[in-house]
Order: structure tokens, then C-alpha cells, then sequence
């Protein structure tokens, strides 16, 4: 069995669902241990248990609580250390939370969470992460890739005036992930954003899409992509050699046109 990412130890942050839980079972599979972090650590364990079980060795560990959380970030990095014997060098910055409605329409309440998450969190998670990362200097950067991997939007790229305001947290996300790209490329570690289109979840229910209208949306554009595709897209960019940074993907349905 090819395993491309033996030897890594993973950080994925919205484990507990869609993407998040697409890419732990993923990485398992391809010889990865892992930390997995979201709120509800109930979901969380059971997918640690499920995890383990398929493997048949010790291969998540589970570090509940709030990405944005700098307490929670420095206890996931560190549990890296203490469960698997191995700083963890590759970061998926994953977790987020949508919001159906534009600037005029959305519910301005959700407005200031959504913000925590998508933005002051992810950059929080980036900004700790490359510091760990960049305390592996002592290897060769060149036998030991190193990762940072953020979820984008590609809302937050072609903007939807359906949810604008998701979408420009994204757009923020989408040019810290550049930006930080532009910093840590001279040091060898690898920064790529992910920006998938409309994939299956649990996503839109939490983030109050009106099922039937979405419903109609995901009939004219399906099949749209499922978890598990963004998923291997993620291993096989994190199993080039360390000579190769995929810097950006766009990721689609094929009949999906817009955004």
C-alpha cells in the first residue's frame, strides 16, 4: 500500500466534518498521524476511535475546543510532541464557518464570529504554526517537507453577492495564505491555498442556505465535489518532494460555472 506521507505528523483544525474529517482519514491512510481540533469533541473522539480502529495503531489524537483559541493552537503543537514523539510539520488550516446573505441581507450578528473564525483564527493558526515550523531548521528542509495548507473559497476569489460576507473573509484568507507564501518560500516551507467550489456538507445547513433554492442550485451545477476529493487533492500536494510547492488550486464540480 503506497503511504506518501508516512512519517508526518498533521495538524487539522474543523476535523469533526466535511473536509476536515475527509482529510484525516485521507492522511491516515497515506501514513500520516494527526491532531485533530474542532468544537465538538464528542464527533471529534468518535472519529480518533474510528480512525484508530481502521489502522490498528495509534493514529489521531484529539485537542478539543476553539481554533481561534491561541491556548487551544499551542496545545495542538505540542500534543504533536507528546503523542507521536515528532513535531508536527504539516498544518491544514481548515476550519471556518459560512453565512448565507450579502452585506445588506446576512445576519449581522453572526457577523463578528464569523470573522474570529474565518480570519483573526486562521491567521492566528498560520502565524504559531510558522514559528514551529521554522524551529525545524535543524533538518534539511529538502528530505523534510514542510507544510502549511489553507482552505480557501473560491468565493473568495469570484465574489457572490449570495454570500458576500462569507466571501470576503475569504478573500482575506486567500491573500494571507499568498502573502505568508511570499515569506516563508526563502526559508523551504511550503504555504498552498486550496479553493474548492460548492462541495457536500453539513456547510451550508450550519451556515443558512435556504435548502430548497440551494437545493435547485446544487441540481443545475451537480454532481458538485464531495469532501473526499478536496481530501486527495490535499495528499497529493503535500506528498510532492519538498522541492515543489503547489502554491494554488482551484477546485471544481465540472458543470459548476459560478462563483
Amino acid at each position: 500500500m503506497t503511504r506518501p506521507l508516512e512519517d508526518r505528523v498533521a495538524i487539522i483544525t474543523g476535523a469533526s466534518a466535511g473536509i476536515g474529517e475527509a482529510c484525516a482519514r485521507a492522511f491516515a491512510r497515506a501514513g500520516s498521524k494527526m491532531i485533530l481540533n474542532a468544537r465538538r469533541a464528542e464527533v471529534l473522539s468518535k472519529i480518533e476511535r474510528s480512525i484508530d480502529t481502521e489502522m490498528g495503531v495509534e493514529t489521531a489524537h484529539c485537542v478539543p475546543g476553539d481554533c481561534a483559541d491561541e491556548t487551544v493552537i499551542k496545545m495542538m503543537l505540542q500534543s504533536a510532541a507528546d503523542h507521536f514523539d515528532k513535531r508536527a510539520d504539516l498544518i491544514v488550516v481548515n476550519a471556518g464557518r459560512g453565512l448565507a446573505g450579502s452585506v445588506l441581507t446576512s445576519d449581522e450578528g453572526e457577523w463578528e464570529e464569523m470573522i474570529r473564525t474565518n480570519i483573526v483564527g486562521a491567521s492566528k493558526l498560520i502565524r504559531i504554526a510558522a514559528a514551529e515550523l521554522e524551529r525545524l531548521d535543524g533538518a534539511d528542509w529538502t528530505q523534510r517537507p514542510r507544510d502549511i495548507v489553507v482552505i480557501g473559497s473560491t468565493v473568495g476569489r469570484h465574489i457572490s453577492p449570495f454570500s458576500s460576507m462569507y466571501g470576503a473573509t475569504k478573500f482575506a484568507v486567500n491573500s494571507l495564505a499568498e502573502a505568508t507564501r511570499r515569506e516563508l518560500a526563502p526559508k523551504g516551507i511550503r504555504v498552498t491555498l486550496i479553493e474548492p467550489g460548492i462541495v457536500t456538507s453539513e456547510f451550508q445547513h450550519v451556515a443558512g442556505y435556504d435548502p430548497s433554492r440551494f437545493g435547485e442550485v446544487m441540481d443545475r451545477m451537480g454532481p458538485v465535489l464531495e469532501p473526499e476529493d478536496i481530501a486527495d487533492l490535499l495528499v497529493y500536494t503535500c506528498s510532492r518532494p519538498a522541492r515543489v510547492c503547489v502554491g494554488d488550486v482551484v477546485i471544481r464540480g465540472t458543470r459548476q460555472d459560478y462563483p
